[in-house]
């Protein structure tokens, strides 16, 4: 039996609440208490997080842990999850781990992602989660790394990154 293009069709809306709230808020309050107030709602999660469909489920200062429900829509071209939604999910999980330390008024930025693909992922694999943690943090360059494990504790994924802090005034 063939599938028409019709037949193989699906469909996915996508609602995210405007950055500029979040936006609004950084350097006003610390990074921990702006991700607080983002695990518990009170402050919209990311654009990418709604899009991505990632939740961040704890928070406490130098260690951050979310976690998803991977898809069919999360696919690559050969039925898996497309390396970018671990890389997206990995960069997350550092860059919030640092954030989670950082004082009012001080940035940060991704520096660099160095990811290693350890198993694959897909829709049968169930939700999957993501922990980064702070392994350094100097006054200008903070080290954190995150790794993905799937619900039997299987290793999926591991991330290393620096992030530039800056200050924010």
């Amino acid at each position: 039996m063939t599938t028409t293009p019709e037949e193989a069709r699906r469909e996915r809306t996508t609602t995210w609440e405007d950055p500029s709230i979040s936006a609004a808020r950084l350097g006003r309050d610390s990074g921990l208490a702006m991700l607080e107030a983002v695990r518990d709602g009170r402050l919209p999660a990311a654009p990418i997080a709604t899009t991505v469909g990632f939740d961040l489920d704890h928070v406490e200062e130098g260690r951050v842990v979310f976690s998803l429900e991977p898809a069919e829509h999360h696919y690559n071209p050969i039925g898996s999850v497309h390396g970018g939604v671990f890389a997206t999910l990995l960069d997350s999980a550092t860059g919030c781990a640092v954030h989670s330390t950082l004082p009012v008024g001080v940035g940060y930025t991704s520096l660099d992602l160095d990811v290693k693909f350890l198993r694959g992922m897909s829709a049968t694999t169930g939700r999957v989660t993501c922990e980064g943690r702070v392994v350094h943090r100097g006054r200008r360059v903070a080290h954190a790394e995150a790794s993905i494990t799937d619900g039997a504790g299987r290793l999926l994924a591991t991330a290393t990154s620096a992030c530039l802090l800056f200050d924010l005034a």
